[in-house]
């Protein structure tokens, strides 16, 4: 039996791997990856946003957060899953791909609901001093976008999942009836 697969899925697990992975190596590498330091030719776009968002800014490291690069450990995991699908999928061709396929989704939604979740608890402290707007523009849009595709990923893996699940019941049932396929 084929793997069920779904372009838009893929498309996301192919886009996210290496934008992932790029944040990743952020983390891990700061404050070396950070305006000033000597590998921040490479992540140059985080220039602004370490004055946007602190948990990658300089008070992050100031403090001895841990929480970026626990963050950025579960990302690495999520990644390697997200590219485990990818192969399980298409080359492999193994059945349960979609159950990886589905736990990167729902860790990926529920790590950034995680990430929501620390700003409301700590009464906004790595983005409060934002304005709205800006706030608004970089922070709550971007972290949609990795909230609400693997959310809808993981509603679609999980249909097929419990779609094949239901005809593998019928079938069972028609055998255990005495009856031929």
């Amino acid at each position: 039996m084929a793997v069920k697969t779904h372009t838009w899925i893929s498309l996301w697990f192919l886009f996210a791997a290496p934008v992932i992975l790029w944040d990743i190596g952020y983390c891990f590498m700061r404050p070396r990856s950070m305006k000033g330091g000597d590998l921040h030719w490479f992540w140059k776009p985080y220039a602004w946003y370490q004055e946007v968002d602190y948990v990658y800014g300089m008070p992050a490291v100031i403090e001895g957060d841990g929480f970026p690069n626990a963050q950025a450990l579960l990302n690495l995991i999520e990644t390697t899953m997200n590219i485990s699908y990818l192969y399980l999928a298409y080359i492999a061709q193994w059945p349960s791909a979609p159950l990886i396929g589905f736990g990167a989704a729902l860790m990926t939604c529920s790590k950034t609901v995680l990430y929501w979740s620390q700003e409301l608890y700590c009464g906004y402290c790595a983005i409060g001093h934002n304005d709205f707007w800006t706030i608004f523009a970089l922070w709550i849009v971007p972290n949609s976008l990795w909230t609400l595709i693997p959310f809808f990923i993981a509603c679609q893996l999980g249909k097929d999942m419990a779609q094949t699940l239901n005809l593998a019941a019928k079938k069972q049932t028609k055998l255990t009836n005495g009856k031929t396929l």
